[in-house]
């Protein structure tokens, strides 16, 4: 057995001198182990001692600044993650695994859990179910991880070196996306918890990872594992994630609220969810539970509370849209191959999924927020209390929560909006586009606009207020 204390102390004392080879580092240890024992090793211990392997097999520092930030949106699938996936595929059913027989139950497997994801059925994940969910949403989970972490990038919130406990990490989407997202030269320690079958997926799919991107897979529900049993004493974890997985537990925020109390005090516990309306409602639940108005944890994105005290009681349902991401090839073949049915033809797209389209919140303890703007009352309207507005043109602070909502050709473009405050829905809605409002449109999602001169109406069919936004109105981008 090699004397670790020595690798450590040989490494702790070369670091600040030269990179650290494994071919110099076993003469200095007693019994001269092989380098590759050392190197590996190196690999073990790499997290704590702060340092990342190179392609040259040498170990050196990690750089002190956080993750840059990337402008995230991915268009493909990558390549080398597809051929992986489609691999575990092969093994299982041979290499005309999307014909015939497997093809059909692959195809019937994602049309029960598309159903079931509906109808909020329970799901259960064995083997076959693993695999036709990895084949339906491996790619947009990949591509909408990269979306969150960019708003903690641009504030410098996303460490280099990263300790991650990702719950509920299901066929490794989020995992591929966030390894992705970080550079080659970052450093982290990554713990997923998946109980299903999901976890040979994930397991497969983890070894394409590169070696400065140490995992560990554990085989347990997020509610039994104890996140302490992986952890230092005092230490937190820099990023918590639930993707796409609450909507799957019993109790989802008494679930999320003890894995809170695991994040460092400098970390971020990021929720992601599907777009639809049960998932992101229950996302949004989940959040307000998390962050009340009188509490200590904060919501840094993307739905900012803008009046200290207030929180919003709303529905809630807001979701983000990224690129489209081209169907993989194992999509491909599965959407092209069986019989035509009533209800689909060979290659219609029943069975690919190109479309990105995600739920989100990002909350911190240490009160960062990713625009730190507030509302004062001396300026502008509070949406808790539109209802003695409806009528007056007014000014207010909001952030832009939807796209484009509208469903039809030659609409007027409409919004969802929030100041954090409100208890119904608000609309911005632009019935005249000009130079001094085009910001709504313009706008990103999670931005916070500045409007002036909008008319306050209520819509009485929706049950809503809309903000009509004309001619006479001003739209800012304030950040």
């Amino acid at each position: 057995m090699i004397d670790r204390d020595a690798v450590r102390s040989n490494a702790k004392y070369l670091r600040n001198v030269r990179p650290i080879d494994p071919e110099e580092i076993c003469e200095y240890i007693e019994g001269t182990p092989h380098p590759a024992v050392v190197r590996e090793t190196l690999r073990e211990e790499a997290f704590d001692l702060g340092l990342v392997e190179r392609d040259d097999g040498t170990f050196v520092p990690v750089e002190d600044e956080p993750v840059p930030y990337r402008d995230w949106s991915p268009t493909e699938f990558p390549e080398a993650y597809a051929f992986a996936f489609e691999d575990l595929l092969i093994e299982r059913y041979g290499v005309n695994w999307h014909r015939d027989e497997s093809g059909d139950r692959l195809r019937e497997v994602i049309r029960r859990l598309k159903e079931d994801y509906y109808y909020q059925n329970e799901v259960a994940y064995d083997e076959e179910a693993a695999l036709g969910y990895g084949i339906y949403h491996l790619p947009d989970y990949y591509a909408a991880v990269g979306y969150v972490l960019d708003d903690l990038a641009e504030r410098g919130l996303l460490p280099r070196v990263l300790r991650v406990l990702d719950v509920g990490a299901g066929t490794g989407g989020p995992a591929l996306g966030l390894h992705d997202y970080l550079p080659e030269n970052s450093l982290v320690e990554y713990h997923a918890v998946e109980p299903s079958a999901s976890a040979d997926v994930l397991e497969s799919m983890l070894s394409e990872t590169r070696s400065n991107f140490k995992t560990t897979v554990h085989r347990e529900t997020a509610e039994t594992f104890d996140p302490a049993s992986v952890l230092p004493d005092g230490e937190g974890f820099d990023l918590v994630c639930f993707a796409n997985v609450l909507s799957e537990l019993d109790d989802p925020t008494s679930v999320a609220e003890r894995y809170l109390d695991y994040v460092a005090d400098d970390g971020s516990f990021v929720g992601i969810a599907p777009a639809d309306l049960n998932t992101s409602m229950g996302l949004r639940e989940v959040e307000r539970a998390l962050a009340p108005a009188d509490g200590d944890v904060t919501v840094y994105a993307p739905t900012l509370r803008l009046w200290p005290g207030h929180a919003p009681s709303d529905h809630g349902w807001s979701f983000d849209r990224g690129e489209d991401i081209v169907a993989p090839s194992f999509q491909r073949r599965l959407d092209e191959a069986g019989e035509a049915t009533e209800d689909r033809d060979p290659g219609d797209g029943t069975f690919t999924n190109e479309t990105v389209q995600f739920s989100s919140v990002v909350l911190r303890h240490d009160g960062e927020r990713r625009v730190d703007v507030t509302a004062s009352g001396e300026r502008y309207a509070k949406m808790a209390e539109m209802e003695r507005h409806v009528t007056n043109r007014i000014d207010l602070l909001a952030v832009k929560l939807s796209h484009d909502l509208t469903e039809h050709d030659g609409a007027n473009p409409l919004f969802k909006v929030s100041d954090g405050s409100e208890s119904v829905e608000h609309y911005a809605v632009l019935t005249k586009r000009d130079s001094l409002n085009e910001w709504l449109a313009r706008a990103d999602y999670g931005d916070v606009l500045a409007f002036e001169n909008v008319l306050a109406l209520w819509n009485d069919d929706e049950g809503a207020y809309n903000l009509v936004v004309d001619g006479e109105s001003v739209v800012d981008r304030v950040a």
